[in-house]
């Protein structure tokens, strides 16, 4: 998506570890006209006429579910990372590495919102090794639901984790925004290349 391109050339900055800050119109202040044309955008790949839930995780992917949901016209879930009070069913569970807090977190659905009838596209804003996806992939597999897509914003092409859901058969899976390379130089797309 070249305007998603040229915003992240444009905006986004390199930070030490690899660390590609997009947060002043993705996943910190949002600009949810630019949200709303990802959404449109994942349609021309998805079939969202059969998605029954968008799912992502907590934190950063939520505006973009949200709106992905919205425009796709079915409920949003995100798995959250801590346990609370009013989570009175069971739950699905996955622990994953995150690569932006550098430790283990445990994913967690109520099994009460997500079911073997539901066919779930999985969103989140960006993805770096794919630990976080494949958490809400097993998430997805666990409650027997169809996992019908995967759609990322921007993907960390240098990290692998994109390339692992694309081998994967099966999935149909879309990013975005594939950075290749980052560092002081600039930012570099895999189209670029």
């Amino acid at each position: 998506m070249e305007e998603l391109k040229e915003r992240i050339r444009r905006e986004g900055r390199v930070l030490s570890g690899n660390i590609i800050k997009v947060d002043g119109f993705l996943n910190h202040r949002v600009d949810t006209q630019l949200l709303w044309r990802i959404a449109d955008e994942f349609t021309r790949f998805f079939d969202v006429s059969k998605i029954t839930k968008v799912l992502t995780a907590e934190a950063s992917g939520i505006a973009l579910a949200t709106i992905c949901a919205h425009r796709f016209g079915v409920p949003m879930l995100f798995a959250k990372k801590a346990k609370s009070d009013n989570i009175e069913s069971g739950l699905y569970q996955s622990e994953v590495f995150s690569y932006t807090y550098k430790k283990k977190v445990t994913l967690l659905v109520s099994q009460e919102w997500l079911s073997s009838d539901d066919h779930v596209l999985i969103i989140d804003d960006f993805m770096a090794n794919g630990f976080a996806m494949q958490g809400l992939v097993d998430i997805v597999n666990a409650a027997g639901a169809t996992l019908e897509g995967i759609g990322v914003a921007v993907e960390k092409g240098f990290q692998g984790g994109g390339d692992k859901f694309r081998a994967m058969e099966g999935v149909h899976y879309k990013a975005l925004a594939v950075i290749e390379k980052a560092d002081e130089n600039g930012i570099v797309f895999r189209d670029d290349v």
